[in-house]
């Protein structure tokens, strides 16, 4: 573990946090390791093995000292109230590997003794519908910030830290990239979130003379995670991703991509990377890398996917 300048964060090399893992069970099959990973990410048993299985262990403390707290809590004021989910926050580009990262914790976590029930929620189910942004003129601005519907993004949270039952979250569909209608993820007593989306770390922009107070959405996170790599890899990793999904995907008749396939190959990828350079990108740069350092734990990915290095807050 290195502290060169002082820090808030103790920054961990590959070697030395795999040995933190000590003997955290690993209740992932390679059959179910295929079904977990991104679509172009190499991931092995042996990368969960030396850097998830860790952060589950970590994580494990952090919960069971969460339960605690709130029972001791609740003996001072004499009080008893309903079952109240902890929540993980994961953050990060477009093509980054949050949702693989999000699978693989959500499949260690429900391993764990007390078998807690977890779910992942995706902030993309909070995005205003094609028409809502075609109609704010935001079509080329989906995934910033102004894209998602933030007053349901935090009256769901809201509820969730409030202790409500038979909540439901809502559902997009990538394949015809928009909000799915009436559908929705239904959320019964969780014991665990895992809310991951682009901007999740995002701080508040509102003028300090507003009167109204102000929630943000990383308020109600009690740990968090930012999944980091070099730009110039995550867009790599974009165009492999896209190039694929231009083979599989977008070849479906329903997909909203449906015209990348029927175009020659270098054409598509062209306009992927401008796609890159004018959206995925720029967001990435304008709104969510400073978020970076407002996590409790950063993943540090180089080219392969492979983590090399682990930060994490000191308090």
């Amino acid at each position: 573990m290195t502290e060169n300048l002082p820090s808030p964060f103790l920054e961990v090399e590959r070697d030395e946090w795999k040995k933190l893992r000590e003997r955290e069970k690993i209740n992932i099959t390679e059959e179910e390791l295929l079904e977990i990973r991104g679509i172009n990410e190499n991931l092995s048993i042996k990368e969960v093995e030396e850097i998830y299985a860790p952060i589950s262990k970590l994580l494990r403390i952090y919960y069971d000292n969460y339960g605690r707290l709130i029972s001791r809590r609740a003996d001072f004021f004499r009080k008893t109230h309903g079952k109240v989910p902890y929540i993980i926050g994961i953050a990060g580009s477009v093509a980054v590997g949050k949702s693989t990262t999000a699978r693989i914790l959500k499949a260690l976590i429900s391993g764990w003794p007390s078998k807690p029930r977890v779910y992942i929620v995706t902030t993309d189910g909070f995005l205003l519908t094609n028409r809502e942004l075609e109609s704010r003129n935001l079509m080329e601005r989906k995934g910033f910030p102004e894209s998602y519907d933030l007053r349901r993004m935090i009256k769901f949270l809201y509820d969730l830290k409030s202790g409500l039952r038979n909540l439901k979250a809502p559902i997009y569909s990538h394949l015809v990239y928009d909000i799915v209608p009436d559908q929705f993820l239904e959320i019964d007593e969780p014991d665990i979130i895992i809310f991951e989306g682009l901007n999740v770390l995002q701080t508040g922009t509102r003028s300090i003379r507003a009167r109204e107070p102000e929630l943000i959405v990383s308020d109600f996170f009690d740990f968090s995670i930012y999944v980091d790599a070099e730009e110039a890899d995550i867009k790599n990793w974009f165009l492999e991703r896209f190039k694929i999904l231009r083979e599989t995907r977008f070849k479906n008749p329903e997909s909203y991509f449906r015209g990348y396939y029927n175009i020659p190959e270098d054409e598509a990828l062209r306009i992927a990377s401008d796609i890159w350079n004018r959206i995925n990108g720029k967001n990435l740069r304008e709104n969510i890398e400073n978020t970076k350092y407002h996590a409790h734990l950063i993943l540090k990915k180089e080219k392969d996917h492979s983590v090399n290095k682990v930060l994490i807050r000191k308090i």
